[in-house]
């Protein structure tokens, strides 16, 4: 992954560039001190993960990461925890609070590549076969292994703060560092639906609908308000 530092102070910079130069899926891409700069980086070469100072003069990172039609991954670097909550609205793959430790910088990547990973993954079977844009199976990241799971098998997501629970047939489940919005983009659209915000369905495996749930098994899923007329329409 091609990355690109923003940060208005120096010694910032370097040490998350001697941190990306640790960690061999990262390649370092450039560092700057301001949110325009980085616009005008991005215009003239493609970056795949941003690593982002808040409080910058003129733009803050946030107002740049609103202001892209096409967003990177991006990971908010910072001495100020109070943005935690504005940041996961704005889709930030991590948030990191200096002073950086290598071992929390190196979990954050590691979450940012899983999730390029993903992605990739889905643009490939797209050039593929319009009709068949999804392969027949994802990775996930789950206790330290990428692990292989068939659509087919999986039954129901449920959203729990920062991780998904993956719910298979054989009352199996798999647990991965993960958002909801990452599932839905991941997943193909004719198989499976989000009929809840904390929960995505396998549309194959309905046993039946009553009122405003749906049942899967012995499980009986929500039906959100907001998301149920698109549900019954499908």
């Amino acid at each position: 992954m091609k990355c690109l530092v923003v940060d208005d102070e120096p010694l910032a910079q370097q040490v998350i560039e001697d941190f990306v130069r640790r960690v061999p899926f990262l390649e370092f891409a450039g560092k700057c001190s301001s949110a325009m700069e980085a616009i005008e980086i991005m215009q003239q070469m493609p970056v795949d993960l941003l690593f982002l100072d808040i409080n910058m003069p003129v733009l803050t990172g946030m107002d740049l990461m609103a202001s892209l039609p096409f967003k990177p991954l991006f990971i908010l670097t910072t001495a100020y925890s109070e943005y935690a909550l504005e940041s996961y609205a704005l889709n930030a793959t991590d948030y990191l609070l200096k002073p950086i430790p290598f071992e929390r910088f190196l979990t954050a990547v590691n979450k940012a590549f899983e999730i390029y990973t993903l992605r990739n993954q889905v643009k490939t079977s797209h050039a593929g076969n319009q009709e068949e844009a999804f392969s027949s199976h994802i990775f996930v990241r789950a206790d330290y292994q990428t692990v292989r799971i068939n659509l087919d098998d999986i039954q129901y997501i449920e959203g729990l703060k920062d991780y998904v629970k993956i719910h298979l047939a054989g009352r199996k489940s798999v647990m991965t560092l993960q958002t909801m919005k990452n599932m839905v983009e991941l997943l193909p659209r004719q198989q499976f639906i989000r009929i809840h915000k904390s929960f995505i369905i396998n549309l194959n495996r309905i046993n039946a609908i009553e009122r405003n749930r749906v049942i899967i098994e012995d499980n009986r899923i929500p039906v959100g308000d907001g998301y149920k007329d698109e549900f019954l329409k499908k």
